[in-house]
């Protein structure tokens, strides 16, 4: 009786989760746009907030948004505005999707019109120079008395826009509450309210795990791109990954986090996906510096903003801070800041002493190749 009591409650559970009626997206670029898409396909009434009259002015006539989803049609039932009031009136959720930089500024905008208590989902990856908060910090103290958690994944937004299969992880702090009733915990209801026929969302209660994943993984994706630029290939992107899931599990843990979340969607699942194709800005950056173009020139010179570019200084100062040693991140941070050679930057951290993977075992010895690295790499690279 007690066996079936407990199956019947648990049963309970998964019916009664329901999602958010409401949402407001407060960033109209081609992530935002994509996921106000994918709320208004599962149901919920959508408003997405932009500064552009154009874009907007698009998506409510045509459905459509040219600039950012150049081909994808978006849901008739989404609505957008300029007018942040109008946004966020009645909404019972928000999502910041805004590039990591302007995640301080718009929440300060947001603040004086956002109805009380409602759960605000932070969808930017990375960590502030100033002061080497997470994203989710940043809003926290810009919104205070809100519960705030994170989305992040695997996902190109213009994939998502054409509603192809994509995964993400909704995260936030689970209180006691939540504990007790987690279909009403703002994660699970996020997950909802996100989840259609083709795109599934998990839940977790590990915002640092998380976060560190999204943010390190584009620097990752500089490295692997720079490595291919300069004509290495598969077996290079292999190591630099993997390598660099130690680096993301090193960092998570020393905050708080949990390696095993680094071995997630949000870790290992989107590390794999921005290292491995050119529609990443972060790994497009990475192949042309290592084609030997100049960051000026990078994009046919357009100003593009690229998250590891920005992340690849804080996400390193924050490891020295907490003694973490991340060389890759580091190697990256030298090239783009610093002004170090590709070629002498790789070749010193390809000839770092030889190691011992599980970290338990402690040894460390001098590399036997170690002078003709510099060499090895010059030559490739010229």
């Amino acid at each position: 009786m007690d066996i079936e009591t407990s199956e019947s409650e648990e049963e309970s559970l998964k019916l009664n989760a329901h999602p958010f009626s409401s949402l407001t997206v407060v960033g109209a670029g081609s992530w935002g746009t994509a996921l106000a898409a994918t709320a208004a396909r599962a149901g919920a009434k959508t408003i997405l907030w932009g500064r552009s009259e154009e874009t907007i002015s698009e998506i409510n006539d045509n459905h459509t948004s040219s600039i950012f989803l150049p081909d994808c049609e978006l849901p008739h039932s989404l609505e957008a505005t300029t007018d942040m009031v109008e946004a966020l009136r009645g909404a019972e959720a928000l999502m910041i999707v805004v590039p990591s930089r302007a995640i301080r500024a718009v929440s300060k905008l947001v603040a004086p019109h956002i109805p009380e208590g409602i759960p605000i989902a932070v969808c930017a990856k990375g960590i502030e120079a100033e002061t080497g908060l997470l994203m989710t910090q940043v809003a926290e103290m810009e919104l205070p008395n809100h519960p705030v958690g994170v989305i992040s994944g695997p996902t190109f937004a213009r994939e998502t826009a054409l509603n192809h299969p994509t995964a993400v992880v909704s995260a936030f702090p689970f209180s006691y509450a939540d504990r007790l009733m987690p279909s009403e915990s703002p994660a699970v209801r996020f997950a909802m309210t996100l989840s259609t026929e083709s795109f599934r969302a998990y839940v977790s209660d590990d915002l640092v795990g998380v976060e560190i994943g999204g943010a390190v993984k584009n620097v990752i994706a500089i490295a692997c791109g720079m490595m291919e630029g300069v004509g290495f290939a598969e077996n290079t992107r292999a190591a630099l990954i993997t390598r660099g899931v130690d680096e993301m599990k090193a960092l998570a843990e020393a905050l708080g986090g949990r390696r095993e979340t680094v071995t997630g969607l949000s870790g290992v699942g989107d590390l794999s996906l921005t290292c491995s194709s050119p529609t990443s800005r972060n790994m497009r950056l990475g192949l042309q510096l290592g084609q030997g173009i100049p960051r000026d020139q990078c994009f046919e010179g357009q100003p593009v903003v690229v998250e590891g570019e920005i992340n690849a200084r804080s996400i390193t100062d924050l490891a020295r801070r907490v003694s973490v040693t991340m060389p890759i991140c580091e190697a990256v941070r030298q090239i783009l800041h610093e002004g170090a050679d590709i070629g002498q930057t790789f070749a010193a951290l390809w000839s770092r002493p030889i190691e011992a993977e599980p970290k338990a075992m402690d040894l460390s010895f001098a590399h036997p190749a170690e002078a003709n690295a510099i060499a090895r790499f010059a030559e490739k690279i010229s």
